[in-house]
């Protein structure tokens, strides 16, 4: 029989981030993308999220290459995991690199890891695949699609993008997906993101005018947060800063991490005497300063959650000063941004935020946009990635509306593995894929059954029941010691403590103490009376360990 394609998404689908996808035919297989997932708030303790590696790893002596259509955290945040377990060239652009190089330096794998730079044009051959490297317009610079070329047809993945006719580094190069289109593409995977947004998404330049309106007439000191990775929204804040007569620090260490790696390749130009160090602000008029931040989603350890309460060593939020949030909050991140909005209302700071005022546009396609790949692809499938079901959705719906057959359109989930021919597409089974959660540095030690507890315990506390026995007679020796946390305050509730030895004393003596050998049964027996007690008077249901002790 003849060899199928196979592509198979290991994430991106039913999810925001975590975006990985493979390809394979015979006994070749590259990889698209490497990124990370973020915790919501039933991970208790859990930092990131990243791919379940094991068919990479099953299959690592296939793995000819990992191609990187650009440097946001959810296309390459899991690169240093996944090298830890297979090892392969890593393929993107200079900028893309140079953010993947920082991650591995972290990780002390810089060395062990081929990276390959490549410029918009190159084409790449890893086995049996051929990989065309296509500009694109997104909120970080150097983003590119793919064009895949492979024995049984042309695959075409957007990446993340957007249409912007007026990008400083240039607009999208909707010519070349015009003329893949015209020689025939097998399959689209396009980006999901947007696609409840009708129209098109604006340009970069209003959010750059949005940026004047708010430093012109400005007396105030200016503290302007935004996504690290947006070079071309940080150069718009220096130019204005600039043209203002201000001077320009930065706080938060991606945000300079990113500034360092753009100035190195040229990606920003910095004015003439612009930029300072944080520590020259303070000797600086206010009217003459700007600070730009990391901290635009909320996070708990970011700069302007520090300056917000407090805890920043150099810099502390101050009546009138005008805090610009340049960034719009990703989904499950919008408490976290309240919250750090209220605070910054608090300490007496003005805050602008992007939906009124222009400071932020999107750097995801929205209808009309999508529609415009769509009908200059002309694929014969087509398969909606990155975004949550309602967008694959959405977007499926969308695609028959420019003639794609609705038979034809494939709405996966990760691992589903889809098989094509030159003619046919179809979803024959799946390979293993799903979460994995890294825990400080513990890598996949967290799993349901730690979650299920870490909830159980920020739910309801836990009470801890110490009982010694002799093991002689079988007799109490001491306790039992009742011990909370999380569950009342001890001091206020005797009444109830007392209540619940008493209920301890009576499953001891229900089990027999002289005859009690098995003390698996008797921590049972305490669990199950103490829960069915404190459900009862309180309805909670608090995590019970009983402690049993032979002396």
């Amino acid at each position: 029989m003849a060899e199928k394609l196979k592509i198979i998404p290991l994430g991106g689908l039913d999810e925001i981030g975590k975006n990985i996808t493979v390809l394979e035919y015979g006994r070749d297989m590259i990889v698209v993308d490497c990124g990370v997932g973020f915790p919501d708030e039933e991970m208790y303790g859990v930092d990131l999220v990243i791919p379940d590696f094991s068919y990479l790893v099953q299959n690592a002596k296939k793995l000819r290459g990992m191609f990187i259509t650009h440097g946001h955290e959810d296309h390459i945040g899991s690169i240093p995991y996944c090298m830890q377990q297979v090892n392969c060239p890593i393929h993107g652009t200079a900028m893309t690199n140079g953010l993947i190089r920082l991650k591995l330096e972290e990780h002390r794998l810089q060395d062990a890891v081929k990276l390959v730079t490549h410029k918009p044009g190159d084409v790449v051959k890893a086995g049996c695949f051929t990989v065309e490297f296509i500009h694109v317009n997104h909120s970080i610079a150097d983003a590119v699609a793919f064009a895949i070329h492979t024995p049984v047809g042309t695959v075409v993945m957007t990446g993340d993008f957007k249409i912007d006719t007026t990008a400083k580094d240039g607009m999208i190069d909707l010519t070349r997906f015009g003329e893949l289109g015209n020689a025939g593409v097998l399959a689209l995977l396009c980006d999901s993101t947007n696609v409840e947004r009708p129209g098109y998404t604006p340009s970069e330049n209003v959010v750059a005018e949005g940026l004047d309106r708010q430093f012109k007439n400005c007396d105030s000191r200016i503290i302007v947060t935004t996504f690290a990775s947006n070079m071309h929204r940080i150069q718009a804040v220096l130019a204005t800063a600039h043209r203002y007569g201000r001077k320009v620090a930065v706080t938060g260490r991606s945000m300079e991490n990113m500034l360092k790696v753009a100035q190195e390749l040229g990606y920003i130009k910095l004015p003439a005497g612009v930029l300072v160090d944080l520590a020259a602000t303070k000797s600086l008029p206010k009217n003459k300063v700007v600070i730009v931040s990391t901290g635009s989603q909320g996070e708990n350890m970011s700069a302007l959650y520090r300056m917000a309460f407090s805890t920043h060593k150099q810099v502390d939020i101050q009546s009138g000063d005008r805090v610009i949030i340049s960034a719009s909050a990703i989904p499950g991140n919008e408490k976290a941004v309240s919250r750090i909005i209220n605070e910054l209302y608090r300490k007496g700071a003005e805050v602008v935020y992007e939906k009124s005022e222009g400071l932020h546009v999107s750097g995801h396609a929205c209808q009309e946009e999508l529609k415009i790949i769509h009908a200059l692809c002309k694929p014969k499938f087509f398969l909606p990635v990155h975004g949550e079901q309602r967008h694959l959705q959405i977007h499926g719906k969308l695609a028959t509306t420019v003639g794609m057959p609705a038979k034809n359109v494939r709405i996966g989930e990760i691992g589903s593995v889809f098989e094509f021919t030159g003619k046919t597409c179809k979803e024959n089974g799946t390979v293993p894929a799903g979460k994995v959660f890294v825990d400080g540095t513990g890598v996949g030690d967290v799993g349901s059954v730690v979650l299920r507890d870490r909830k159980h315990l920020a739910q309801d506390g836990m009470i801890v029941v110490c009982v010694n026995i002799s093991g002689l007679d079988g007799e109490i020796v001491s306790g039992p010691d009742i011990i909370t946390r999380g569950f009342i305050y001890v001091k206020e509730s005797e009444e109830l403590m007392d209540e619940l030895r008493n209920v301890v004393l009576e499953a001891i003596d229900r089990c027999g103490r002289k005859r009690i050998r098995d003390y698996a049964t008797l921590k049972s027996a305490i669990k199950n009376d103490l829960s069915g007690y404190l459900y009862k008077t309180t309805k909670r249901n608090p995590m019970i360990l009983p402690v049993i002790t032979e002396v």
